[in-house]
């Protein structure tokens, strides 16, 4: 960064290998929309998850084009009507632990984990940081900066509720990726919208994915 020129302050995205990448889409979408900027990491293996769930092939030399055809789509695989402007994104090899999000003195706002596998969870609760997901997430609550991690798994079983617990301690906000019924969803996407707007809720991201509750019933039969 050149001396006078305003700090870049991004919001880490980390997409691991958890059914679940619609929902990392939606969060990515509406990250862009408010003009946050973003630093994405992709695990190995999301990317198999994308190319089952998508049919997209994510690679490093070309993600700037893979994740474009990936905000693209909707959840139901048909185009979405959103603009992909990537300006305000960077791209980090999952492998790179010479990334800039693997240091504490690498500003950012904090880190959003969607959707995020067991496996990622136990890594980021035991400090292992086998990759740069796994490192960043680590240094972010070591920072004490926001760590969101939308937990896509069920049934859950003691060793990954124990490890939940250890992140909430430490002070994570820990959100199962559960879609709810009562703001009106009519679509598939809808359902993800919901999910990606309580994210984005965790981490104090305005947004506008889903109808919020306001205290009157029969929300989920109204028109919006």
């Amino acid at each position: 960064m050149k001396a006078g020129q305003p700090q870049r302050t991004p919001w880490i995205v980390g997409v691991s290998g958890a059914s679940g990448t619609p929902y990392a889409a939606a969060v990515l979408r509406a990250l862009i929309a408010a003009g946050e900027s973003v630093d994405l990491v992709v695990s190995r293996a999301s990317r198999l998850t994308l190319l089952d769930e998508t049919g997209i092939s994510f690679r490093d030399a070309h993600w700037e084009g893979d994740l474009r055809a990936w905000l693209a789509r909707g959840a139901d695989g048909r185009p979405d009507t959103f603009e992909t402007d990537l300006g305000g994104v960077r791209y980090w090899n999952a492998g790179d632990l010479a990334a800039g999000p693997s240091s504490g003195s690498y500003a950012t706002r904090g880190m959003i984990v969607v959707p995020a596998s067991t496996a990622c969870v136990a890594g980021v609760a035991l400090g292992l940081s086998k990759d740069l997901l796994q490192r960043a997430a680590s240094v972010t609550l070591k920072e004490r900066r926001r760590l969101v991690v939308a937990v896509r798994e069920t049934p859950l079983n003691g060793q990954t509720l124990r490890h939940l617990v250890t992140l909430d301690d430490a002070g994570a906000s820990v959100v199962p990726a559960s879609p709810a019924f009562y703001a009106g969803a009519t679509h598939i996407q809808d359902l993800v919208d919901f999910v990606a707007g309580r994210v984005l809720d965790a981490a104090g991201v305005p947004h506008g994915l889903y109808r919020r509750w306001e205290g009157e019933l029969g929300g989920g039969t109204r028109s919006s």
